[in-house]
């Protein structure tokens, strides 16, 4: 089993460092209507590829989609951003952050979306979306966020009552194209 998909409990919003001195087109919800006309052909309604949150804690991947299939691992982080890359009417194929396809209980996503840095050290939380705009506060390695929504390459973000814009290449989360193969 993967550690890092495995060991989710410490992404939490309490994992960003707020510094007192230092005062892509995504859609800003996972469950949006669909543009996209190959939407329709899902039993959702939805497009594929698109991000969910993993809505509790544990949730349980699975290698196929039903209760029958075996149990690969427990995600064990609420607010998980995955990336939906297949559906059936009760079950959504999903790639985490760690690359790792799986199957969960449809019952067990939430449309509402967010990020996670996965690259090594903090990425700074900027006041407005440009380089050189202050920075409010850092995004620690395996951090969460929610995601309001995206633009010209930054991402507007909220976490630990700190809301503020990040790049895009920052975060995982974001990417319009499948992540997992």
């Amino acid at each position: 089993m993967r550690g890092k998909a495995l060991d989710r409990t410490t992404a939490s919003a309490g994992a960003i460092v707020i510094c007192a001195l230092l005062a892509g087109a995504c859609t800003p919800r996972g469950d949006a209507a669909p543009a996209d006309p190959r939407a329709a052909q899902n039993p959702s309604g939805l497009p594929v590829p698109r991000y969910v949150t993993l809505k509790s804690d544990p949730v349980k991947a699975r290698t196929g989609p039903s209760d029958d299939h075996r149990v690969l691992f427990s995600y064990r982080a609420r607010g998980l951003p995955v990336q939906v890359v297949g559906e059936t009417k009760d079950w959504r194929r999903i790639c985490d952050s760690d690359g790792q396809l799986s199957w969960v209980n449809k019952l067990t996503t939430d449309g509402r979306r967010a990020v996670m840095r996965t690259q090594a050290g903090a990425a700074p939380i900027l006041a407005r979306p440009r380089d050189d705009a202050p920075v409010t506060a850092y995004l620690a390695h395996a951090a969460l966020a929610s995601l309001d929504h995206c633009q010209g390459g930054w991402c507007k973000i909220k976490v630990g009552g700190v809301t503020g814009w990040i790049s895009a290449s920052a975060v995982w989360g974001v990417a319009e194209g499948p992540q997992c193969r």
